[in-house]
């Protein structure tokens, strides 16, 4: 059974489906008014790790992740640029989807945006002030912590000492430092939308819309709620303030990951050490990136240069061979197997201790970084094996990395159709472009890459250089 660190506890639980067979999971997705960073990044990867891993055991999963399309910082930039924060919104959710999908990760079961749910928000702060959880000020509308039984879990701070250590939220009329706003009083603008509401045209405050949309979508008690440490508080204490002022059930566990840093510091915008992550997926193979996520325990820091992702790009070589080595093996079914039958519930095709192995680490608080050591170390029994003669059990070894490498998403590259039949032209467009990566010269590579493009090339980045095969549709 899947145990995880559960932050509100503090205590690494067994995690008990609401609904045999059956697993829902909510995450707060991203404010959408720039580029993604490697933050952003991680997050992604963490959580389709542990969907694509619990989905291999049989489970059928409902994976909820929002898009924060109104917000302050939406709406400055929109005012910043003379534009509506619908246009910027909608252009950096665009490009959001688009890093998901070239990081190699599952789209959410569902993705709503918050603008979709202003009105059950009104209907929530409705309830809160109606329950005497929420008031009224010339500002807005904010909830009373006070009035909530233990506010402060996700903090593991009592109350008294919240409000010591609190940032004051600029409104004189606020009753505590730590009581949030559910609703700001604003009028429209060119740039910011505002609804119509009981206290006044505004918006709501960025805590309320995930407790309503997670509830709304996966009901009361839903499994897990996750998102980066940093959210842990205010936000996630904030989300589940709410539910609790109400009465209702929220998350059962609690799942945060760590940051990713440089030098030592988070990585974020605001520290000016942002680094995009368009800028790796354009210089790297994505799966490098993956690959550095899943070698870092999701609780832990994790530090992105140029030294690890080419050690993960070396590593990732080593998986492209033993499929390229043992290609029947990439014929191996989706999902684990049940003991005594492969993958697809026949013949079995894997070996079962290894994979028992497998789901024991990935089962204990989601031990990534010991099922990868366990992965390539079945890569050099594989070879070692082979190179002994004994191709069944090689085969079976190289199955066995397979599954192991596809739960994690880290899907192998075997045989390439119409690689190494590169023309004369596109041979020394390759050559020069791996001069150019060799030395760092990004610009000149990626515009060689673009040369290619043009020429009808379909480009691939590997540990071994520049692979190019031919676009179908050119």
């Amino acid at each position: 059974m899947l145990h995880l660190h559960d932050t509100a506890t503090g205590r690494t639980v067994p995690v008990v489906p609401r609904t045999a067979g059956a697993f829902s999971f909510y995450v707060c997705g991203p404010t959408v008014y720039d580029v993604p960073h490697l933050g952003h990044g991680r997050s992604v990867l963490v959580f389709d790790v542990l969907r694509r891993y619990v989905e291999a055991t049989g489970l059928a999963v409902v994976h909820v992740a929002n898009i924060t399309d109104v917000d302050d910082k939406i709406i400055q930039r929109a005012q910043q640029e003379d534009r509506t924060a619908a246009a910027v919104a909608g252009q950096f959710e665009e490009l959001w989807w688009d890093v998901v999908d070239r990081l190699g990760a599952l789209r959410p079961t569902r993705a709503p945006r918050a603008t979709e749910y202003v009105g059950h928000m009104i209907d929530l702060i409705g309830e809160l002030v109606a329950a005497g959880a929420a008031y009224e000020t010339p500002g807005g509308v904010y909830l009373a912590t006070g009035s909530v039984p233990g506010y402060g879990l996700l903090a593991h701070q009592q109350l008294d000492e919240l409000r010591t250590g609190a940032r004051v939220e600029v409104d004189e009329h606020k009753q505590s430092p730590t009581d949030f706003a559910l609703w700001r009083r604003d009028e429209p603008s060119a740039a910011a939308p505002a609804w119509p509401s009981p206290w006044g045209p505004g918006r709501p405050g960025w805590h309320t819309e995930c407790v309503v949309m997670s509830l709304d979508l996966l009901g009361e008690g839903f499994d897990l709620h996750g998102g980066g440490l940093d959210l842990r508080f205010p936000h996630h204490e904030n989300e589940r303030a709410q539910a609790v002022a109400l009465g209702r059930e929220f998350a059962h566990v609690w799942m945060h990951h760590g940051f990713v840093e440089v030098e030592g510091e988070k990585m974020s915008k605001s520290l000016g050490n942002f680094t995009s992550l368009v800028d790796l997926l354009d210089r790297t193979d994505a799966r490098a990136f993956r690959l550095l996520v899943l070698r870092s325990h999701y609780r832990s820091p994790l530090e992105v240069t140029p030294a690890s992702v080419a050690d993960a790009e070396t590593a990732l070589g080593r998986l492209d061979a033993v499929a390229r080595r043992f290609p029947e093996a990439l014929s191996v079914g989706a999902g684990l197997p049940r003991q005594g039958a492969g993958p697809t519930g026949g013949e079995t095709v894997v070996d079962e201790a290894e994979i028992a192995g497998f789901q024991s680490s990935m089962d204990d608080d989601l031990d990534t970084p010991a099922a990868v050591s366990r992965m390539f170390d079945l890569i050099r029994r594989a070879n070692a094996t082979a190179d002994a003669g004994d191709g069944a059990a090689a085969l079976r070894l190289a199955a066995t990395v397979v599954v192991i490498a596809r739960t994690l998403g880290l899907e192998p590259r075997g045989p390439q159709p119409g690689a190494g039949q590169a023309d004369d032209e596109a041979t020394d467009l390759i050559r020069r472009r791996d001069a150019a990566r060799a030395a760092r010269d990004f610009t000149a590579a990626d515009a060689l890459r673009d040369e290619l493009h043009e020429r009808g090339w379909i480009v691939e980045d590997g540990p071994e250089g520049t692979r190019v095969r031919r676009d179908p549709s050119s």
